[in-house]
């Protein structure tokens, strides 16, 4: 079947670039098997290696690490290549979503010409808005698709559904689906017809319309009953329900009910959260690992009730922007047997007190990660001293949002943070101090070899830099050779790092603010599981 690219949604069959790359790593080195193959080829007399003479599988390779835009686009050149792109092996990994920069399908008859011929049996990872969300569509992958395991259906933009009364198939193979909600889009007889096949799922990702709501008040609608799908999905160890309106605690404890496997529970920016369920999650989920609260409306009697000394798998926990007070920071922090990972920005209550408490009191050996973003209340000396201990452990530092926090502090502390991978710096706000980017580079440098992620948030007028500090930005680039992201605001300082990385091959490792930001999230265990957008 002939597919076409265009710029725009009416011009072929896709139109739109696709997330991610077809396959294969575009950071892997040389093209396994392409060396040996030109080599045999330059031995045969007459022959001049082109890359048409190349074997089919080469090119197929080659053809795995370019986006799907990009084998649509060069499958016109010829009928070899054409034939190469139709290769299913290519398109195991689709998004069929043009608003968020997936490809572009013309309706329901397209989609169903696709799934044999593109999808078939290597298709493992689909994502699809509500057009294309129909019972034709769904039953030919459940027949045509078996390998079938990751799915997103977005249904954020839809204006209504298809019928699903006659759905008798639904992919069974499904360990991850996520569903994008809508604000008046009821999807009741939609889940029910599909409860039966997703008995097997693992990972639900639930994603709300909160950035509407900040926007627009009314009434708040349950467009889909957590307390039935609960019921469908007993083997869920990873649950995110992002932003969802409706959410509040007896969903949580629903789900708590019935999934003794939990070990992942995020739920932040659900505003209804109050944190009246933790107490008997705590008690249900022993497996739990990791808890997300970030800006819920968690209420100080309902976290201090809850049994932290008892939640000994409790490694990584969020609870910025909540509105804790000192007294339960200080009663629930110290109580956590085992913590790993925490996010506590954005906190009035994160004072020098009860900072110093959690130090002297908590089992902080384990500690890997640490977020106050934000804490006005804590001081440089409070922050150098637990440094000072647990530098050495951190693989991950974010002391971002504090005016106070300068490069004076960072320049103290580098030799303490020998294996630090995630550092976040800096703060947006007007400062009367300058900030010396070549004495921070250059520390940097120095003592943080294994550093894969670094932002400055400090804007222009902040950061000051010398016309030498290509010296600086070379030991960067030369010493922290795992480096993969560096973020900071748009101006000289960007063009000249920019510039030196590009230099080195190494360009996208440089990026600016507005489209990038560097947290410590990337530290979560089931990090990559979490991730759905």
């Amino acid at each position: 079947m002939d597919v076409s690219v265009s710029g725009g949604a009416g011009g072929g069959m896709f139109g739109q670039v696709p997330v991610g790359m077809a396959g294969g790593s575009p950071g892997g080195g040389a093209m396994p098997g392409f060396d040996s193959a030109m080599s045999k080829l330059t031995k045969q007399a007459g022959v001049k290696p082109t890359i048409d003479s190349l074997p089919d599988k080469v090119l197929r390779k080659i053809f795995s690490y370019l986006s799907h835009r990009e084998i649509l686009k060069y499958a016109v050149i010829c009928k070899k290549w054409h034939i190469v792109s139709q290769d299913s092996g290519l398109w195991g990994f689709v998004s069929l979503r043009p608003e968020i920069s997936g490809l572009y399908v013309d309706g329901e008859s397209h989609m169903q010409q696709l799934i044999p011929t593109k999808f078939g049996a290597n298709l493992r990872y689909l994502e699809m808005n509500a057009e294309l969300v129909t019972l034709n569509v769904l039953q030919d992958l459940a027949k045509k698709c078996p390998n079938l395991t990751h799915m997103l259906l977005d249904f954020a933009q839809a204006s209504q559904l298809h019928d699903f009364t006659d759905l008798s198939q639904f992919p069974t193979k499904l360990k991850f689906m996520a569903l994008y909600l809508s604000d008046t889009i009821f999807l009741d007889n939609f889940m029910k017809r599909i409860y039966s096949f997703i008995n097997g799922l693992e990972m639900l990702h639930i994603n709300g319309t909160y950035e509407k709501a900040e926007m627009e008040e009314g009434e708040v609608y349950e467009v889909v009953n957590i307390k039935t799908l609960k019921q469908a999905t007993p083997n869920l160890r990873i649950i995110n329900l992002y932003g969802i309106s409706f959410i509040d605690d007896t969903h949580i404890e629903a789900f708590s009910s019935n999934c003794i496997q939990l070990q992942v529970l995020c739920v932040n920016y659900c505003s209804r959260v109050t944190g009246s369920s933790l107490k008997i999650l705590l008690q249900r989920c022993r497996n739990l690992k990791c808890l997300m609260l970030q800006q819920t409306s968690l209420q100080n009697e309902h976290v201090m009730a809850a049994e932290w000394e008892k939640a000994d798998n409790l490694q990584e926990l969020d609870i910025s922007a909540t509105d804790l007070s000192k007294e339960c920071l200080m009663d629930v922090l110290p109580r956590i047997p085992a913590l790993q990972w925490l996010s506590a920005g954005q906190l009035d209550g994160m004072t020098d007190a009860v900072f110093k408490h959690w130090v002297d009191n908590a089992n902080l050996k384990e500690l890997i990660s640490l977020d106050v973003d934000a804490s006005d209340n804590l001081t440089e000396e409070a922050l150098f001293n637990f440094i000072n201990v647990y530098g050495p452990q951190l693989k991950g530092l974010a002391l971002s949002g504090m005016p106070h926090v300068t490069d004076g502090l960072w320049n103290s502390i580098f030799s303490k943070l020998k294996q630090a991978r995630i550092l976040v710096m800096g703060t947006t706000d007007r400062m009367s101090a300058k900030i010396h980017v070549d004495h921070l580079v250059d520390a940097m440098s120095k003592n943080c070899p294994h550093l894969e992620r670094l932002e400055f948030r400090w804007d222009n007028d902040t950061l000051r830099f010398s016309d030498k500090n290509q010296k600086a930005i070379d030991m960067l680039r030369t010493k922290c050779l795992k480096l993969k992201s560096l973020v900071l605001c748009d101006g000289r300082l960007y063009e000249i790092m920019r510039g030196n990385f590009e230099r080195a091959d190494r360009r996208s490792a440089i990026r600016t603010g507005v489209n990038c930001r560097v947290s410590t999230h990337y530290l979560l265990t089931h990090y990559e599981e979490l991730l759905f957008t």
